[in-house]
């Protein structure tokens, strides 16, 4: 690989470092060719970016934004490294997890870590708690759904009040009907 070509590298990877918050690193080292064609049809479908670089590349490229946040991932570059790019924190956790139960590698691609947003994730045995990330929209969706809960009591609570007050309404006005005939009945006695 020629120096241009490193740097034509080192620039893409960091147009893809900058346009995604969450990435994740991966070693499909001992894939075969069909589990990666299988594994990147699995990305390509979920819209997650399956990119293999040299880690010395990958490397420059996240050091040149001089960022600490990166500085979590640069143990995990050694071996043979697959980026997962994707919009979602969880996406790609749920695409090795299920690779890996739907495959005969039971335990491949290993994860040697993930950045979501800020934070880094580093080790295969954080594979389970990234599948259980919540994503932007499950947590507006819970929000939502907590907010209209007691909106929603409420809303039953006034309709039952006013559902029964509408029937004790007809009931009450039947025993002050007679109520209002006593004292008529009263007063030409007293005449």
């Amino acid at each position: 690989m020629t120096p241009a070509q490193k740097n034509d590298v080192i620039v893409a990877l960091k147009e893809k470092f900058s346009q995604y918050d969450n990435f994740y690193i991966t070693n499909t080292e001992s894939l075969t060719v069909a589990q990666v064609s299988k594994l990147r049809r699995l990305c390509f479908e979920k819209q997650v970016e399956l990119k293999v670089a040299k880690n010395t590349l990958i490397k420059k490229a996240l050091e040149s934004f001089n960022d600490e946040k990166y500085a979590g991932v640069y143990d995990s570059l050694h071996g043979v490294t697959a980026l997962m790019f994707s919009e979602s924190p969880k996406e790609p956790a749920l695409i090795l997890s299920s690779f890996r139960k739907d495959g005969s590698s039971k335990d491949k691609p290993v994860l040697k870590a993930a950045l979501i947003g800020s934070d880094v994730f580093t080790g295969d045995n954080e594979l389970v708690n990234l599948t259980k990330i919540k994503t932007k929209n499950e947590l507006i969706g819970e929000v939502i759904g907590l907010l209209q809960s007691p909106a929603k009591r409420v809303l039953a609570a006034l309709l039952h009040h006013h559902e029964s007050k509408a029937d004790g309404t007809a009931t009450e006005a039947a025993p002050e009907a007679p109520a209002a005939e006593a004292p008529a009945a009263d007063a030409p006695a007293a005449e």
